[in-house]
């Protein structure tokens, strides 16, 4: 799978407007947009960031189109944007008081859009989201603002055949590989001369990949973006020891020969076609990697860096916008989507995790025998969501380069002392990012 597409699925988080300018943020005071009535019906807009996605856009319009034929009252209006310019169209229509009533948010972006007056509260009864999956709900300060369809997970593909030659242990979910384990068997494989690099972890991806895929590896090292006790700060977590020992390790990938500083522009392709031994990928890429390996491949965890394996959670969620004139024909709506037949939609169509556990017991690959259950599995035990934090995008970018800089052989302290001081002074500039 290309890097564009592991884009399309986590998405770029964008520092908005609200989190990098020192902006105190401000409730809107609803004017009344998103929706307007003719003839007795309501019309609701709805803005997707799906534009060029035509399968998981055509879920999108069918959710509308059943809704809109289910009663008189109310009619969902889609609107579908490019990824690439969505997060602008957000920011541009909430500064003009114009956004839509329903608007699908990149998980880790919940927060910041709550913080700066974009969102209300979804307020819907609690047994919608009884059966959700943790890291598909947007919750900030103990209220739910988003919900989603779907989740992916990280995950190591390797080859049983490959390990087993060299006398490698293939891992599990229950026992990951340790450090010592993980670091072995590259030296092993390089050792093997079989391969130009040993591991892809995708070094050529940007954006929003690099903390998504980076910042669990740090945090299995016991460090983290931001001290999650309270979210003021960056000190020790992100430049302490345990984050200067991630860095170098980072870096020793490079520096051993083990892994490419920039690697190929798709990992998937490149496993597949004997490049690497080791790739790190998401459940996005099982299809075709299951395709050449059938039942030699296995979707390992991460390694066991010290303070447990871990992956990240989160992807594109349905929030509703604080300008809405309408709240509760969006909530209706929102309701109406959140029926478990659109779980499983999504699911069979896009090959994603379930966000909602009751929609398994309909997709006989995660049910537990299932051939994509071990991505189920690693999103329950192993799954930690980006920061809940309006400094969220902030942190994000930060930490883009920060990862960029060390993976080009920067100093670690350096170059984690400079992200750790530039995260601090943006909260502190933003009055710690109080509601």
């Amino acid at each position: 799978m290309s890097h564009h597409r592991i884009h399309r699925r986590i998405a770029a988080a964008v520092v908005l407007v609200a989190a990098s300018s020192g902006l105190v943020a401000c409730s809107s005071d609803s004017s009344g947009t998103g929706a307007s009535t003719a003839d007795g019906v309501t019309t609701l807009k709805l803005w997707t960031h799906n534009g060029g996605n035509a399968q998981e856009l055509a879920i999108n319009k069918q959710v509308v189109a059943d809704f809109n034929a289910s009663q008189s009252k109310y009619k969902v209006d889609l609107q579908a944007f490019p990824q690439a310019s969505y997060n602008d169209a957000v920011t541009a229509a909430a500064a003009a008081k114009k956004l839509p009533c329903v608007l699908d948010i990149d998980g880790p972006n919940v927060p910041n859009w709550a913080w700066a007056g974009y969102l209300a509260p979804l307020d819907l009864p609690e047994e919608t989201f009884k059966d959700q999956l943790p890291s598909t709900m947007g919750k900030v300060d103990d209220k739910v603002y988003s919900f989603g369809h779907y989740d992916v997970a990280l995950n190591m593909a390797v080859r049983k055949s490959v390990l087993t030659t060299i006398g490698v242990r293939v891992p599990t979910i229950d026992k990951p590989w340790t450090r010592t384990e993980f670091d072995a068997a590259l030296a092993k494989l390089k050792a093997g001369g079989k391969y130009r690099y040993t591991l892809d972890l995708g070094t050529s991806g940007t954006g929003e990949w690099l903390p998504y895929a980076y910042s669990p590896l740090l945090q299995s090292f016991g460090g983290d973006l931001i001290n999650r006790s309270d979210y003021k700060s960056a000190a020790d977590v992100l430049n302490g020891p345990k984050a200067i020992e991630w860095a170098t390790w980072m870096r020793s990938l490079i520096a051993n020969g083990y892994m490419a500083q920039k690697s190929g522009a798709d990992g998937t392709v490149d496993f597949v076609n004997g490049k690497t031994a080791i790739v790190y990928t998401g459940s996005w890429a099982a299809d075709a990697i299951t395709k050449k390996y059938g039942g030699d491949v296995a979707f390992v965890p991460p390694p066991d860096l010290g303070n447990g394996a871990k992956i990240g959670g989160g992807s594109w969620q349905w929030g509703l916008s604080s300008d809405c004139a309408a709240k509760d024909g969006a909530r209706e709506y929102l309701k109406f989507s959140a029926q478990t037949k659109y779980f499983v939609e999504y699911s069979q169509k896009l090959g994603l995790i379930p966000g909602n556990t009751a929609a398994v017991d309909q997709l006989p690959n995660f049910a537990a025998d299932g051939k994509y259950r071990v991505f189920l599995e690693l999103a329950q035990k192993y799954a930690v969501v980006r920061p809940v934090t309006p400094a969220y995008p902030f942190i994000s970018t930060t930490f883009q380069k920060a990862c960029q800089d060390i993976l080009a052989g920067g100093d670690p302290k350096k170059v984690l002392d400079k992200a750790t001081s530039d995260i601090d002074n943006n909260i502190k500039s933003n009055g710690d990012y109080q509601f």
